[in-house]
């Protein structure tokens, strides 16, 4: 679990570590990280402005990109009692009518596991050893790798030199610009959705979606719950759930029982979260002050499923890669780890911002075009370039033995 420690504390705990290591933000990617340095024998220093972890949460559908992480961390196991199998696709028309339905296990199967997970379980598997934090804290200044921590408040909280800052504050972060980032490229749909969860279990290994004409309704499976993703143009949200719920009833013939259960979740929900369906990509990584990781880096759209997977990819390659440095070589390290990683990162960003183009319009006409293409196209050929990354999976040691020039174990 994670485990509120003073700021000092932490530092003081890495006092003689070969690689002194700050890690901003502990959402998935950050919390990776740190317990893939802490299991090489690192007391690696990670905080967090929230003043605790209460995230509302958010279903997330994992592919095995993230099977490797997991098992290094001995929690491989853990994680799949704790998730449920998303064995099967189904996609409806704009008007509820059901397309296709299409085996997922298919086509991932030889390469390990889908998942579903909520990101609270998933945070529970990942600390389940313990992590320590220190909430309510961030950084304000990098000047020489002397960080200079602040609270929520702005007020002064402690400093530390580090040899490696990480920022890993997600799609919002200020650690972009404290590490000395350009602006990133971002793509605003213009959509947001609210998150929320339904009991319905009558099929718990499915997940189904019907985008709409101007509206788009998704379930998908975690553990003993379905993950219920309702979403739409941001003026057509702003009288709230209920009545945009209503509306989507309209434009549909039959949701069939279990998206008319996930719709019903959305309207009874007492606070949804609303997520805005935007992206971010760093034109760079490796920066004058530290490096970016996760969203920070590169902030997916939620259209393939891939953002969070390909985070803990990034986490674990980064942390297999320093198990390598010592302060010497750390530059050479993480320059072979962004040459790597980041291409895979932003093919996997490209092909969500694809599937975006297809989502995110509204129009009988279009939508009408929308369900012709999609009839043609399975889910492997949809997710034929994800697939792609996750065959091809770089080897951390042999990319951080290259770059260092040695052929040593």
């Amino acid at each position: 679990m994670l485990t509120d420690t003073p700021l000092d504390s932490q530092i003081a705990a890495q006092h003689d570590d070969r690689l002194r290591v700050l890690i901003v933000g502990a959402g998935i990617a950050g919390i990776t990280l740190t317990q893939l340095l802490r299991r090489d024998g690192l007391h690696p220093v990670l905080v967090d402005r929230m003043p605790e972890m209460d995230h509302p949460g958010y279903m997330l559908a994992l592919m095995p990109t993230v099977d490797q992480a997991l098992v290094d961390l001995s929690v491989h196991e853990d994680y799949l009692a704790a998730g449920t199998p998303m064995q099967r696709y189904a996609f409806r028309s704009h008007r509820g009518k059901m397309l296709r339905s299409e085996s997922m296990s298919d086509l991932l199967r030889v390469y390990g596991d889908y998942n579903g997970i909520s990101r609270g379980a998933l945070i529970e598997v990942l600390t389940e050893s313990g992590c320590p934090v220190t909430f309510g804290t961030t950084v304000q200044q990098v000047t020489d790798r002397t960080a200079l921590f602040v609270d929520r408040d702005g007020a002064p909280a402690g400093e530390g030199r580090f040899d490696l800052i990480v920022g890993a504050d997600g799609m919002n972060s200020r650690m972009r610009s404290v590490l000395g980032s350009a602006a990133p490229q971002v793509v605003e749909t213009g959509w947001s959705g609210w998150v929320g969860w339904a009991d319905d279990l009558s099929d718990p290994t499915l997940g189904e979606e019907i985008w709409g004409n101007g509206f788009f309704l998704g379930a998908y499976p975690v553990k003993n719950r379905l993950g219920v993703f309702l979403g739409g143009p941001d003026a057509d949200l702003a009288d709230g759930p209920v009545a945009f719920a209503a509306s989507v009833r309209d434009r549909v013939d039959s949701l069939g029982p279990r998206l008319e259960a996930s719709l019903r979740a959305i309207e009874t929900a007492p606070d949804p979260y609303l997520w805005r369906l935007d992206d971010a990509r760093a034109p760079r990584w490796v920066l004058p002050g530290g490096v970016l990781l996760g969203d920070a880096a590169a902030g997916f759209l939620p259209t393939a499923g891939i953002g969070a997977g390909m985070a803990i990819e990034s986490a674990w390659m980064l942390g297999r890669m320093l198990a390598h440095a010592d302060r010497q070589t750390l530059p050479v390290l993480l320059e072979a780890w962004e040459r790597v990683e980041r291409p895979r990162v932003e093919a996997a960003q490209s092909n969500s911002r694809m599937l975006a183009r297809l989502m995110f319009r509204r129009g009988r006409v279009l939508a009408w075009l929308r369900e012709t293409t999609l009839r043609r196209l399975s889910v492997r050929a949809v997710l034929g370039p994800i697939v792609k990354l996750v065959a091809g999976r770089p080897d951390p040691d042999a990319v951080a033995r290259q770059a260092l020039g040695t052929s040593r174990p």
